[in-house]
């Protein structure tokens, strides 16, 4: 199991979230999604790396890409972001079944649920998808796909109330992982932060979680 450690920064509380990135720089460590899980099928492997950290009231993750095309024709809540240029953060407490998925295109639309099994999800409502703040590099915006290099980052916080918990009842850890995906780019590619081993495509696999310690 991959294992890492992020920190508590009480300082992030009170940052703009236009300054979060730069305090990030000074105190998270960067880690690579850059497993090609499913190599025959899906080659391609664009550049994508996080830093995590977290406050008492939310989690704060940022992602800075770079690669070939980038897509943002979805706009809307629970829209099948995964199709754009995408990156999304899975985790599951411990002792617990259910797991929730986080996936967010490049200008920060959001797919967001929480299940025991795929194939049952409960779908965040928009009030509480109002509550994950987001910044991107890209704006808001939809676009048509772009082809080139691109580089983008997106910094997202998003709350502990979304999971039932508070300041004074945090878990040690979390099991997670963490994506970057693109299923109707040009180059389509299904990157894990984690290794995943299925035959098939398949982010919604919560026995192949990594550990995130909160330290």
């Amino acid at each position: 199991m991959s294992v890492i450690n992020i920190h508590k920064l009480p300082i992030l509380q009170k940052a703009p979230l236009q300054n979060v990135k730069m305090v990030m720089e000074d105190h998270c460590q960067k880690h690579f999604i850059s497993n090609v899980n499913w190599p025959s099928f899906y080659p391609y492997q664009p550049i994508c790396v996080f830093m995590m950290a977290y406050t008492d009231k939310a989690f704060y993750i940022h992602f800075f890409s770079h690669g070939h095309d980038l897509r943002a024709v979805n706009s809307t809540n629970l829209s099948p972001v995964a199709q754009d240029s995408c990156v999304e953060f899975f985790m599951q407490l411990p002792n617990n079944t259910e797991y929730w998925n986080f996936e967010f295109n490049c200008i920060g639309t959001v797919n967001a649920s929480h299940r025991v099994e795929r194939d049952n999800p409960q779908r965040l409502t928009d009030a509480q998808i109002r509550s994950i703040r987001r910044l991107s590099s890209c704006g808001n915006k939809p676009f048509e796909e772009k082809e080139g290099l691109h580089s983008w980052e997106l910094t997202v916080v998003i709350p502990f109330t979304l999971f039932g918990f508070d300041a004074e009842h945090l878990p040690s850890h979390i099991f997670a992982n963490l994506y970057k995906c693109g299923s109707k780019t040009q180059h389509p590619h299904f990157l894990s932060w984690t290794p995943i081993r299925t035959k098939v495509p398949n982010f919604h696999s919560p026995r192949f979680f990594g550990r995130i310690n909160l330290l």
